[in-house]
């Protein structure tokens, strides 16, 4: 049995998550964390879910962290989730943390690095098998097609609501590219008069509107001939679930920093 702690319970993901932790026999609800400024706020798990689930919802962690085993982090606030992770980690908690929120900076993502080891993490811009598969081809085939006359390009698509851009599963496609065809020059969109493309960039595109879960196509553009690779997510079922398992196994891992590919057993 795993006690999970779920940062952005009212959210989206939130709910998502909550609603299938209920039916997991292996998970079980400790707590919530939702800004108190949220039009939806409750202040028990209870109040949002079918089922008997006494777990209270604060918007202080430090309130609850005793009671779970795991923090699962998708507040959607980047500098909030970085203070989660911060008290995870200090040396009265020991928690492990799953992080689904997206968005954080360089100096950010250095300071993650750094308290991962003190505690396991798994930091995973997006946790379905599909977009964790789709890394995994598109490594393959950008070294495959090094340096042979392909221009790269990154196409993502998501709902209106999305607050960050590019998603973070393009921004983790994008350094995937960049470490297999030793490219660096990202260009984010293009307007004008921008003459010839270049071979030595990597194009991103995001496209924002109605209610899209999210779409991802990374183009390999060759003279006479293109390859696709597309993954499409038509629900945040598959997203929940992911988060769950990764909560799981990183409840009984060493210090580090993990993501997908290590849950799945893929690397």
């Amino acid at each position: 049995m795993v006690k999970i702690i779920i940062s952005g319970i009212l959210g989206r993901m939130g709910r998502q998550i909550t609603k299938l932790a209920v039916a997991d026999k292996d998970i079980e609800i400790a707590g919530g964390l939702e800004s108190p400024d949220c039009v939806h706020f409750h202040e028990n798990v209870s109040e949002i879910v079918e089922g008997d689930v006494d777990a209270p919802i604060t918007a202080d962690l430090a309130k609850i962290i005793d009671k779970g085993d795991v923090i699962i982090e998708f507040s959607g606030n980047p500098e909030g989730a970085l203070g989660h992770i911060r008290l995870a980690a200090a040396d009265k908690n020991k928690k492990g943390v799953v992080i689904g929120t997206t968005g954080f900076n360089e100096d950010e993502l250095k300071e993650i690095e750094e308290l991962s080891k003190d505690i396991p993490i798994v930091l995973a811009p997006n946790m379905s098998i599909g977009v964790n598969l789709l890394f995994k081809l598109v490594e393959e085939a950008a070294r495959a097609l090094k340096d042979k006359g392909y221009d790269i390009e990154v196409v993502e698509m998501h709902h209106r609501y999305k607050k960050d851009a590019p998603s973070g599963t393009a921004v983790k496609i994008v350094d995937i590219l960049k470490k297999a065809t030793g490219i660096k020059k990202v260009v984010y969109g293009r307007h004008g008069l921008v003459g010839e493309r270049p071979s030595d960039e990597i194009g991103v595109f995001a496209l924002r509107g109605g209610d899209v879960v999210g779409d991802h196509t990374i183009i390999f553009a060759g003279l006479g001939e293109r390859l696709e690779l597309t993954h499409k997510a038509s629900s945040r079922e598959i997203f929940a679930k992911g988060a769950l398992e990764a909560a799981k196994w990183v409840k009984d891992q060493k210090p580090g920093l993990y993501d997908m590919l290590d849950v799945l057993g893929l690397k």
